[in-house]
């Protein structure tokens, strides 16, 4: 049996780099996690659909919280994350990153992972978020306003776009994500 110890070690080595090459360019950069500024690199989520939302916590659409998190739970174990950037863009975020932090959890128990303030409006030039960027020239759109949806592909490649106004339990919202966690 000591051949069998030594293939795990051999698979586990070979896999970091291989999932590496796997990572689409959409996800190949580091982002700080909001609740402690460690930084998280995206890769970890690369083969699975991926919800990118800008929040805020003083919006009428910050309800839409909670309809994210009902999402991330139930197709979680499907392949789905919800990421979300904390933005004051639309001056409705004011609060720094623990405060934003504390009032996902205690408020809305947001568990899906939610990373520090970022600039993501069009307006915000340079200081744009380079994902946020990426996002405009892949699907043609940028967010106007507070919970703006992105709908990545497993593959990285296709986005789809939805505006604030979208519900998180919208039939379109919800068709599009379940259409690219059943294509494998």
């Amino acid at each position: 049996m000591p051949f069998r110890p030594l293939l795990l070690v051999l698979l586990a080595t070979l896999s970091g780099p291989a999932l590496a090459a796997e990572c689409p360019a959409l996800l190949k950069r580091e982002v700080p996690r909001l609740q402690d500024e460690k930084p998280q690199n995206l890769c970890q989520y690369a083969g699975k659909v991926v919800v990118i939302v800008n929040t805020a916590s003083f919006c009428g659409f910050t309800g839409q919280y909670k309809g994210l998190e009902a999402l991330h739970t139930k197709y979680k174990d499907r392949g789905l994350v919800v990421l979300g950037f904390p933005s004051n863009d639309f001056s409705q975020e004011p609060g720094d990153n623990k405060t934003i932090a504390e009032f996902c959890e205690n408020t809305y128990g947001v568990k899906f992972p939610m990373f520090v303030k970022a600039r993501v409006a069009e307006s915000a030039g340079a200081q744009r978020h380079p994902l946020y960027t990426d996002l405009k020239q892949m699907s043609g759109e940028s967010p106007r306003w507070n919970f703006h949806k992105y709908v990545v592909a497993r593959d990285g490649k296709a986005v789809h776009s939805f505006g604030a106004t979208t519900a998180p339990d919208s039939k379109a919202f919800v068709s599009t994500i379940e259409k690219l966690l059943d294509a494998k």
